[in-house]
């Protein structure tokens, strides 16, 4: 009698089980379970062994390349001197259970500083796959400990020889992609480290994806409050093999030196004397399939700490907003508050909800920050609080614009009101951001641009001046607030200079959250409808900011609405026939900005593009069950059949640092998308992006029986057997009847 699948599946597991047993080499602790081995030297604590099971993955391949460790403590006279865990031993390292390691490390040697009274515990768990790192420094020593490595890989490798692989985090709305392998540039520059460097950071991304074309391993930083930096951080050794080409060697030795990936999380503690400090925990999952696969994990995750925020009914329906710079800090002063008024009266004419009010605050756009007065070269307080309320007559609801990370130096108020909230660096120097250019020759050349002082959120004196600015916008009578720039505190992560109101060094993003509860509470005690928006704010901020606006491009991962899939979420239109990034916008369900001349002009400047949007506006309300109100998958749940047509590629294999995406626009190209509605039907949206040719391709829906199909310009459902000549330019939606 031939085996079933349940009798193959229970052999295959003793098997593994045996094999497990004969791998469990002396002098190593191991943790194992059906998903997962991994091993640490009873020496040196290093991690010395790691595989994945299902799929099978030799992740730490070769023993002697472990590591368990490393710190940065910087000595007087001499700040280069790192603890490095290669060099220490252990005094213990034990199993407490069947699916917990603790480790410890007492009175470290360090490179340049000697033996140093500083002790370090880790505590490894393995749970279902899942291993977590939680370690506490106890700093007994008269030193500053900046940056503790932890958990720490010597020798990560790929899935398999040819495999290649690509570091993915989160940032403005989007999933970027970096290339690991087969090629690796540094990011570094070549004159700033030993081995070329990529770092990604967790202000920006929560977690880091491994990713390769059928399977990779998810790293997070599982602690959202932001309390320091951590840095997801690769380094190539030895180096390339050609600084033309950034390929990787594929043999493991060049030139009688070990060819092998560091991978590690730097956390950025900065441990004071006599301290104790808790690392935050780090998870390691390994996982089949692609990014979804990696994203499914911190979606799990993030559902026990993410607090839904409250969001105005009208910002949830399906409508279109406009964004219109009034003036700019080179003075343009392009209408009078007065006029506000024609603007609504187009908006509501075009059936747009909402206008984001641009430059309004007395300087124009990024000058006088962080003031948020009125321009009396645009009119009165009372014009523009008359003006908003008559918008909101017409139903077009009225958005300020305005930030707070920065404060503009040239401004009289800087040395009186704001200067001493700035932030430092570790050599009493405050910090400074460039600032942006607008318009005229000068600026574009950079020349005279407005430069800015970083402001200190985690001072509660700064954060009480940022919510009186912010309370004259509630004043105003204004539907909301968009928030410029508030995933960022560009150049800075730490202020150091005393004074704030807490001993120093702080993580300024920390303050991010507190700033956030205290204007929410000041809307929410003059009206409690009032919509938070921001740019591109990061996950962790979403609770606080919910409406997100960005821009992307061809290439961007729909990472934030595969994450929410109704969040109200709202990207930039500017083009004149802008049928590309509207046929995004209903493929990915994002809320259109229509911002013609680059937000500085009038709705009836780009007809083409209007015509074409307010087309993919009534697609969606028409057929609001599938593309609005129902659940967003990607490209899960469907599968697109083409002849001779490319798709966009699913794996990154070769990118510049830092294209959106790291997926390359492909002429000829198509992507699609699914929703699912609440009765558990499905629709498959899919996009010809090609410039000039019409495609063919067969939408595969397991399971569909008949099949509808409709367009922006055909909306009225008829039948479809699932073959779609699309145009070029063009979108379709199949839907299960």
């Amino acid at each position: 009698m031939s085996a079933t699948p349940i009798h193959r599946a229970i052999v295959a597991q003793v098997l593994i089980a045996v094999c497990s047993v004969s791998r469990a080499f002396s002098g190593e602790v191991v943790l194992e379970d059906t998903k997962l081995l991994v091993a640490f030297d009873e020496s040196t604590g290093a991690l010395v062994r790691m595989e994945s099971k299902f799929p099978h993955w030799t992740i730490e391949r070769r023993p002697e390349l472990g590591v368990s460790f490393r710190m940065f403590v910087p000595v007087p006279e001499r700040r280069y001197n790192f603890v490095l865990g290669r060099k220490q031993k252990a005094v213990v390292v034990e199993k407490m259970s069947r699916n917990k390691v603790r480790m410890e490390w007492k009175n470290v040697a360090s490179e340049n500083g000697g033996i140093l009274p500083i002790t370090f515990t880790a505590v490894v768990t393995l749970n279902d796959g899942a291993l977590t790192f939680d370690a506490t420094l106890e700093n007994s020593s008269s030193l500053i400990v900046e940056t503790v490595d932890y958990p720490y890989f010597g020798d990560f490798n790929r899935p398999g020889n040819d495999v290649p692989m690509a570091a993915r985090t989160m940032w403005y709305g989007n999933l970027g992609a970096v290339e690991l392998y087969p090629h690796f540039s540094n990011a570094k520059g070549y004159w700033g480290d030993f081995y070329p460097t990529k770092t990604f950071d967790s202000n920006r991304s929560l977690f880091c994806l491994i990713q390769s074309p059928e399977e990779g391993m998810y790293i997070g930083m599982h602690d959202p409050s932001q309390q320091y930096l951590l840095q997801f951080t690769f380094e190539q050794h030895p180096g390339v093999l050609s600084s033309i080409t950034d390929a990787v060697p594929t043999r493991d030795e060049i030139d009688g030196k070990e060819v092998h990936l560091e991978f590690r999380t730097c956390h950025f503690i900065f441990a004071s004397p006599h301290s104790t400090k808790a690392l935050a925990p780090v998870v390691v999952r390994c996982y089949a399939g692609d990014w979804h696969s990696g994203v499914d994990i911190y979606k799990a995750w993030r559902c026990t700490w993410f607090k839904e925020p409250q969001i105005p009914d009208w910002a949830k329906d399906v409508h279109a907003w406009q964004e219109i710079q009034i003036n700019s800090p080179e003075e343009n002063y392009s209408f009078p508050y007065t006029d506000l008024l024609r603007y609504a009266r187009g908006c509501a004419a075009e059936g747009i909800r909402a206008i984001q009010l641009v430059g309004w605050n007395n300087g124009g756009q990024d000058r006088g920050n962080p003031s948020l007065d009125t321009d009396p070269h645009l009119g009165t307080w009372r014009q523009l609080h008359e003006a908003i309320a008559e918008a909101q007559k017409m139903g077009v609801k009225v958005i300020l614009f305005g930030k707070f990370p920065w404060a503009d130096k040239t401004t009289r108020r800087y040395e009186s009101d704001f200067s001493e909230y700035a932030a430092g660096d570790p050599y009493n120097i405050p910090y400074e951001n460039g600032g942006d250019s607008y318009l005229t020759p000068s600026q574009l050349a950079g020349i005279n641009n407005h430069r800015f002082a970083v402001m200190d959120f985690l001072d509660p004196a700064y954060r009480n001046i940022a919510v009186t600015e912010f309370k004259k916008v509630l004043a105003l009578g204004a539907d909301g607030f968009l928030y410029d720039e508030v995933p960022t505190h560009n150049p800075v992560y730490y202020n150091f200079f005393p004074g704030h109101g807490y001993a120093p060094p702080g993580f300024i993003y920390h303050g991010d959250k507190l700033l956030a509860e205290q204007l929410h509470a000041s809307a929410d005690s003059v009206n409690d409808n009032f919509l938070f928006a921001g740019e591109g704010p990061q996950d962790w901020l979403l609770q606080y900011y919910p409406f997100s606006y960005f821009r992307i491009n061809a290439s961007s991962t729909p990472v934030c609405r595969y994450i929410d899939s109704r969040a109200p979420l709202m990207v930039a239109v500017v083009g004149f026939d802008n049928r590309e990034m509207l046929n995004q916008c209903l493929l990915y369900r994002y809320i259109i900005s229509y911002e013609p001349y680059n937000f500085k002009g009038e709705l009836k400047d780009f007809p083409l593009t209007m015509e074409y949007g307010k087309k993919v506006d009534e697609l969606r309300k028409r057929y609001a069950q599938f593309l609005w109100d129902g659940n967003f998958s990607d490209t899960k749940g469907a599968a697109i059949r083409a002849d001779s047509v490319r798709g966009f590629p699913g794996f990154v294999t070769r990118s510049d640092e830092g294209l959106a995406g790291g997926q390359g626009f492909d002429a000829g190209s198509y992507r699609y998308s699914v929703f699912t509605s609440t009765s558990g039907k499905r629709a498959v949206v899919v996009v010809n992006q090609e410039i000039e040719k019409a495609i063919t391709v067969t939408v595969d829906l397991p399971g569909a029986h008949a099949l509808i199909k409709a367009t922006p310009e055909e909306p009225d459902a008829r039948t479809t057997s699932g073959t779609l000549n699309i145009p070029p330019r063009s979108a379709v939606v199949v839907m299960e009847q």
